[in-house]
């Protein structure tokens, strides 16, 4: 009986100490993300992102007037929340541009997934086009590329309600 119950805690205990040492190699990935990178690399990222966010934001207007929000105030804000968001990635390029380390836009980018998150819902909630849709998930993917060079949560996270 007691051999029994001490190969049962031994199991246990094993099983406990493996799933310990996975968590851990799990969160050192997560931490290494963004190391290694070049200001080069995260660059074009950054470059991407606001391309993505320029196009999605030229198209988005039109997608509103073609909604059942037209005319809207829900319509007026969602279109300040893109603006917002496109004011906040030309403020990311200006910083990351000055800067001699690309870590130091870290708040820039924090607050580009904030609004995203905010856009995020909305597009999740309303049928805007399938265009609209593909458009928005470019900007959410390469938005999410930059929460991952960061260490920030992606896109649509609970942090940023």
């Amino acid at each position: 009986m007691r051999s029994n119950i001490f190969r049962l805690l031994v199991s246990v205990s094993t099983v406990v100490l493996v799933l310990i040492a996975v968590d851990s190699a799990s969160a050192q990935r997560r931490e290494a993300r963004g190391r290694g990178l070049t200001k080069a690399q995260v660059n074009a990222i950054v470059n991407r992102v606001e391309d993505r966010v320029d196009n999605f934001v030229r198209n988005y207007d039109r997608s509103l007037d073609r909604s059942r929000l037209d005319g809207s105030s829900r319509e007026d804000w969602l279109n300040s929340r893109a603006k917002d968001l496109e004011k906040a990635t030309d403020e990311l390029r200006r910083e990351f541009d000055r800067g001699d380390a690309w870590i130091e836009n870290k708040e820039e980018v924090r607050r580009c997934l904030n609004i995203a998150s905010d856009i995020d819902r909305n597009m999740r909630n309303y049928n805007f086009g399938a265009a609209t849709e593909a458009n928005w998930a470019r900007v959410r993917f390469e938005l999410n590329s930059l929460a991952d060079v960061y260490n920030l949560p992606r896109v649509g996270a609970t942090v940023y309600n």
